[in-house]
């Protein structure tokens, strides 16, 4: 092999390195994400073992010899191209030149004691072998077939194949053995075993169509000619020495006399009369054509000498000017060949978005966009996000696209530019969002994509776009949610009388397990579990709403204290359509219930008739809507969502209309996306569903939710009353200020998301199974396992008085967890011991730094909630006690 005392064994199937004369620091403190070319010839190349890799999180800085150093699974791969220039590193030289990455960012140079070298050999054959290890013979590297590559049909790359790099289009197949390393080819294919083949592009397809390949090595090279850039490809066989005398050598796996006589070719074609004998080798041998007089050159050139054909092939051969690889070395454009490599990593990397967002794929691609913010291909990879939004013809596809855009374009910020977190309501971009509200997906996406280019300049800019490529993101979604308004059956009633009030009383719901993968995307990306359970809250049903007619053509929206008897804390009367025009913002004055008649469809908004005529020509008047909650704001017992189903039951049935339990959570989902909220399903069907059950949503649209009653044994529901407590914290925070990080950080598809999501789901259905085994000790240990998860996919959902709190009560529980979202409202405890109310309050009491809290009994409700109209004056039938002070 020439001018090198080794070759790339280990740059293989799994290894992440980066091939570049000055490696580039990752923007993570692993190299994990980093590009995987590599070059075989011209470079020393030498494996380290790592003594303690697990401890170890590096960037590698090589110096100006090194070209290549990479770290997987307690090694450490570095090449050096002085071995090119007559200096080959000494191989007893521990002097790495690697630096650790400081915790601020900066570097210190790094001594690994006990490393070792591992030269690699000039055999093709031992290095495609080293590149194709099977799990049995190195049981201590763990390879994969594929490497940084998009491979259309996987399954034809069989066991022991080895692809990196690469674009495999089509049907490809690699047999055992045989290696590919930065190719973009089209199939129909088929490379046979002991082939090494790199650097081939698409044009080269059509031509290894008609050679049947094996044990032979096909690499394409960028040559530099003074001013003239080539692409040269040379052919050799996988048993070939380079630099042993033609007279006992072989070139292509035969002796050079019968390769002689095969071709036509003759000594004098490759070698200077005047070269002694014993030089005249594969090194010197001029078989690589470079230039044509007339014609175009490709790899057509040097495959003939596979098979080769009397005549033509071997004239217009012997007419182009060709070259040794001894004398193709010195030219080799070591630049273009890395760009080559890295244009190549960045087009199967958009091969790779278009698989995993239309494929609904758990992988993430922020390691990709992050690479391609770095390395200047973001403006690719932009595109192929603006291609898949556009004609996925799938709202939940494209939400997820419009999502990786704006961490592309956060990406570029590069930490600057201000929180991601922010208003998205600038006007320029409400004409894109118009038509993504209106269901012109495509074109919104093409409004979008023509904003953005006005808004890159800077980083404040990028951030303000990216947070409006989020409102563009969280229409879509709510479009994808409101898939589920084919689930809500609504039929015709008698109206009740005038003034008469129709009154719905609901429980309280405690999330048991399985919380946030009721939350889109979450629920239709990866399906979901929740275990609920209604509750009465100091013997109590804690939320209500009534609903009546009147004879004024208007809408009066009344918010009570906390019982149907408590007096007005906010009143706001609609007369005109424009009253309701801020239903979709969710701090806006009565928005719930102007999101509540718009969807019940009582009023039809937007419309060309009038409000007033409206409700006179359907209902011969108006309706005045009373609510209540005796719940503090940012309970988390899921006060808001229950709320919802409440005023939607009592609006229907004043309307004239009826509606399931099924359909008022299908409801409520599609009013919580109108108000913009962004809710899940887990706090109506906690609250609308009496008892104990577990709710549950598919990994598809549209959206549907089953709800499963869970039957406990004789007594249990008296024993879980006795056991458990709520404790008021003090503390609020409402879910919205959590939601657009576990959002994102989904969407970003981060490992540790996906897991937590897997994790929440089967938790559920343990803590489901637990009761109906009447398990209270198995249910509080999924009680403490769901608050772990709940940490996980909201960190800092935790406050420090709450971890206080729980850590005071530890031994007296089985376990607790903060309610909802977490982050302050309620903790519902499981105590070991039954009506443990006094007990807890005197070990709280005691306890330093909690501020005011409050304990309150609750019990199952296992009657569910009550619609039923009475007079004109309402009876207090929502609690039978005093109102709960908290």
């Amino acid at each position: 092999m020439p001018g090198t005392t080794g070759s790339t064994s280990l740059m293989n199937r799994g290894w992440c390195t980066t091939s570049s004369t000055k490696a580039q620091r990752p923007r993570s403190s692993s190299v994990q994400g980093l590009m995987a070319p590599s070059h075989w010839y011209g470079m020393t190349w030498a494996l380290v073992a790592l003594p303690a890799p697990s401890l170890l999180s590096l960037w590698l800085q090589p110096q100006p010899c090194c070209a290549l150093a990479g770290v997987r699974g307690g090694f450490l791969l570095l090449g050096c191209c002085r071995a090119a220039s007559g200096h080959p590193c000494h191989p007893s030289s521990r002097c790495l030149h690697v630096h650790g990455t400081g915790l601020r960012g900066t570097t210190h140079p790094a001594c690994i004691p006990n490393a070792s070298y591992d030269y690699m050999t000039t055999s093709a054959s031992d290095h495609i072998r080293s590149l194709t290890l099977l799990p049995s013979s190195a049981s201590h590297l763990c390879f994969c077939k594929t490497a940084h590559s998009h491979v259309d049909q996987p399954c034809l790359l069989e066991d022991g194949s080895s692809v990196t790099n690469c674009l495999l289009e089509g049907a490809v197949r690699v047999a055992a053995g045989s290696v590919i390393q930065h190719c973009h080819l089209q199939g129909p294919l088929e490379i046979g075993p002991g082939c090494l083949l790199s650097g081939l592009t698409v044009g080269s397809s059509p031509a290894l169509q008609g050679f049947p390949l094996h044990d032979v090595v096909l690499q394409g090279h960028h040559v530099q000619l003074r001013d003239l850039p080539c692409h040269v490809f040379t052919l050799t066989g996988r048993l070939d020495d380079w630099q042993s005398p033609a007279e006992r050598a072989t070139y292509l796996n035969m002796p050079w006399a019968e390769f002689f006589h095969r071709t036509g070719v003759r000594e004098g074609d490759l070698w200077d009369a005047e070269m002694p004998q014993g030089s005249r080798c594969l090194l010197s041998a001029r078989l690589f054509p470079v230039l044509h007089a007339h014609e175009a050159l490709g790899l057509e050139d040097v495959l003939w000498l596979l098979a080769p054909v009397a005549g033509e092939r071997l004239a217009r051969w012997r007419a182009a000017w060709r070259m040794s690889w001894q004398e193709l070395l010195p030219c080799l454009d070591k630049a273009a060949e890395l760009g080559a490599r890295q244009a190549l990593f960045f087009l199967q990397g958009q091969h790779k978005v278009r698989r995993v967002l239309l494929g609904r794929k758990d992988s993430s691609l922020l390691p990709l966009a992050r690479s391609a913010v770095h390395e200047g291909y973001h403006e690719a990879v932009l595109g192929t996000l603006d291609e898949v939004a556009s004609t996925a013809g799938d709202a939940g596809i494209a939400a997820r696209a419009l999502a990786c855009i704006a961490e592309v374009l956060g990406c570029m910020a590069r930490g600057e530019g201000g929180l991601r977190s922010g208003p998205a309501a600038n006007r320029e971009w409400a004409s894109a969002f118009g038509r993504l509200e209106s269901g012109d997906i495509a074109g919104g996406v093409q409004e979008l994509a023509a904003e953005r280019q006005k808004w890159m300049s800077r980083p404040a800019l990028l951030v303000r776009a990216a947070r409006h490529y989020e409102g563009a993101e969280q229409i879509l979604v709510r479009q994808a949610v409101m898939s589920s308004c084919q689930f809500v059956t609504v039929g015709q009633a008698e109206l009740p009388p005038l003034g008469h009030w129709v009154q719905v009383v609901c429980p309280a719901r405690l999330d048991l397990s399985g919380g946030w993968s009721d939350t889109p995307p979450i629920t239709y990306e990866h399906g979901g579990a929740v275990v609920d359970v209604a509750v009465l809250v100091d013997g109590c049903w804690p939320i209500g709403a009534q609903v009546r007619r009147i004879s004024e053509p208007e809408l009066r929206l009344v918010s009570l204290g906390g019982t149907p008897q408590s007096e007005a804390v906010a009143e706001l009367v609609c007369r005109e359509l424009d009253h309701l025009r801020d239903y979709c913002q969710p701090h806006a004055p009565g928005a719930l219930l102007k999101a509540a008649f718009i969807c019940s469809q009582v009023v039809q908004f937007p419309s060309q008739k009038p409000l007033q005529a409206q409700l006179m020509e359907n209902f011969r008047g108006g309706f005045e809507v009373h609510t209540w909650s005796t719940l503090p704001h940012g309970s988390g017992l899921g006060t808001s969502s229950i709320l919802a189903g409440a005023v939607m039951a009592a609006l229907y049935r004043a309307a004239g209309k009826t509606a399931s339990t099924e359909s008022l959570i299908h409801a409520v989902l599609h009013l919580e996306q109108r108000l913009t909220t962004g809710g899940g399903w887990q706090d109506q069907v906690g609250g609308l569903v009496p008892g104990i059950k577990i709710g549950r949503s598919k990994a598809q649209l549209p959206l549907r939710v089953e709800v499963e009653d869970i039957q406990v044994p004789d007594g249990f529901t008296q024993t879980l009353n006795d056991h458990l407590l709520l404790v008021y914290t003090g503390k609020t925070r409402l879910a919205r200020n959590l939601l657009q990080d576990v959002v994102r950080n989904w969407y970003a598809r981060l490992p540790s998301a996906v897991q937590n999501a897997d994790a929440l789901v089967s938790n559920a259905e343990e803590c489901a199974q637990a009761l109906r085994q009447g398990n209270l000790s198995l249910i509080g240990k999924c009680l403490d396992c769901y608050w772990q998860q709940k940490k996980c996919m909201a960190p800092g959902c935790e406050p420090l008085a709450v971890g206080r709190m729980m850590d005071a009560l530890r031994p007296y529980v089985y376990g607790q967890c903060l309610a909802g979202a977490g982050g302050g409202g309620f903790l519902y405890v499981l105590t070991r011991a039954p009506r443990q109310k006094e007990v807890l309050h005197q070990i709280l009491a005691k306890t330093e730094g909690l501020g005011n809290f409050s304990i309150h009994s609750v019990e199952v409700d296992t009657g569910g909630f009550s619609v039923k109209v009475v007079g004109c004056d309402t009876e207090d039938s929502a609690c039978p006690g005093e109102h709960m002070a908290v």
